[in-house]
């Protein structure tokens, strides 16, 4: 029988991924029908995860001590504000402020603390040899949800459109929703139990970052992992959806309808990568599934028309998220129970560092039409140079379970 707080935080992350994938496909068609470039859009979206990179840190690096709990309902609460404040102004400047503090997802991918708090509280209720599976679940919920909030954020815009809404009216509309699910995030938050905390006594002598003996990995995998998402940065969810509109014109419902596809793909691969880490192991599970999803990535911009750029999309999506339950498992399997949530946070943290400082380099590239096809190709090669240096680091650092 499923615990009680392991269906919460599905329902937790599903509510989540609903918000960030509504927002990801019409958040930078919004803040340019606003009068913002393309390249003020940039600059905001990579103030706005450095923001979220500051505020998951601290957050994060606290949670085992101070409450899990306590945790993740100021990080809802910051992400009800920051929806409020970007429906309520075009000013750059407050924009930017609400962006940094608050809780935004440009990408329809997880940010903020969430994720981490989320991964130690699940690690802390189900035995570790269902943790990789559970997490292929817990990814596999997050990637429909996120397909299903692109969908309904497309369709939501263009419908309203159609009843006559102004462009940003419509898109307004589908801010104030992230907003009020912000706040549903926050209530049910309050209602998990006491289970998901770790014992007071496991955090004796902590230093300030939350991590002990685990620091020397934590601090190689976040390197890495920032280089991953250094990559990620150029072609995030919102800049690949404005690709597909500035190069074959698509409206926003036939974005949502790619990217619902796009995501449902990631889903199913995100499942099948707890079958694979049986046989080949975390690492090698992430290493080999990863390699052909940057390849593909780089062939997208490289296809003549629309559909087959959509359907090389869909292949790629299709294999590129075997990585993320393997490595979130493989985190919380190499690092002591009492120092998770930090070294969730602390990786997260990286990740958010590496992605945050791309999305001001692919707004400039978006604003030149001979450098539009040049994010994709970069992603996908600092990509495939962050698998090789994983592989070779980490190839033989195993997990107990696997020993």
């Amino acid at each position: 029988m499923t615990p009680p707080d392991v269906r919460k935080l599905f329902l937790t992350r599903t509510v989540r991924l609903l918000a960030y994938g509504a927002l990801s496909v019409i958040l930078v068609v919004y803040l340019t029908s606003l009068g913002l470039s393309a390249a003020q859009v940039g600059t905001l979206l990579t103030l706005t995860l450095a923001g979220d990179t500051a505020v998951s840190l601290w957050l994060t690096t606290r949670a085992d001590r101070l409450g899990r709990r306590r945790m993740l309902i100021v990080g809802a609460i910051l992400m009800a504000a920051a929806g409020l404040a970007f429906a309520a102004t075009r000013n750059f400047l407050l924009l930017t402020i609400a962006g940094t503090i608050g809780v935004i997802s440009p990408s329809g991918n997880e940010v903020g603390p969430f994720l981490p708090i989320e991964q130690a509280a699940l690690s802390q209720v189900v035995p570790a040899g269902e943790r990789t599976r559970v997490f292929a679940w817990y990814t596999l919920a997050g990637s429909f949800a996120t397909a299903l909030g692109s969908l309904a954020g497309g369709v939501l815009s263009h419908g309203l459109q159609r009843a006559d809404f102004t462009a940003p009216a419509s898109y307004r509309i589908i801010v104030l929703v992230y907003a009020a699910l912000g706040l549903l995030l926050a209530a049910v938050f309050s209602r998990l139990s006491s289970v998901v905390e770790v014992a007071p006594p496991a955090l004796a002598d902590r230093a300030p970052s939350g991590l002990g003996r685990s620091r020397a990995i934590v601090l190689k995998l976040s390197g890495l992992f920032g280089l991953d998402a250094f990559a990620g940065g150029f072609v995030v969810q919102s800049f690949a959806a404005y690709w597909f509109y500035l190069r074959f014109g698509v409206n926003p419902a036939a974005l949502g309808t790619i990217f619902f596809g796009a995501n449902v793909f990631a889903g199913i691969s995100a499942l099948l990568a707890s079958r694979l880490a049986a046989r080949l192991g975390l690492v090698r599970t992430m290493v080999f599934t990863h390699l052909p999803s940057n390849v593909l990535l780089i062939l997208v911009p490289l296809m003549p028309n629309l559909p087959l750029a959509v359907l090389v999309l869909l292949l790629r999506f299709s294999i590129s998220q075997m990585d993320v339950p393997t490595r979130q498992s493989y985190v919380m399997a190499v690092v002591r129970p009492d120092e998770r949530s930090a070294a969730a946070g602390v990786t997260g943290v990286a990740r958010t560092t590496g992605a945050a400082l791309a999305p001001v380099f692919a707004g400039w590239m978006l604003e030149r039409p001979e450098w539009t096809s040049v994010p994709f190709i970069l992603a996908g090669v600092l990509k495939i140079v962050y698998d090789v240096l994983l592989y070779r680091a980490f190839a033989g650092v195993r997990p107990m379970e696997e020993s």
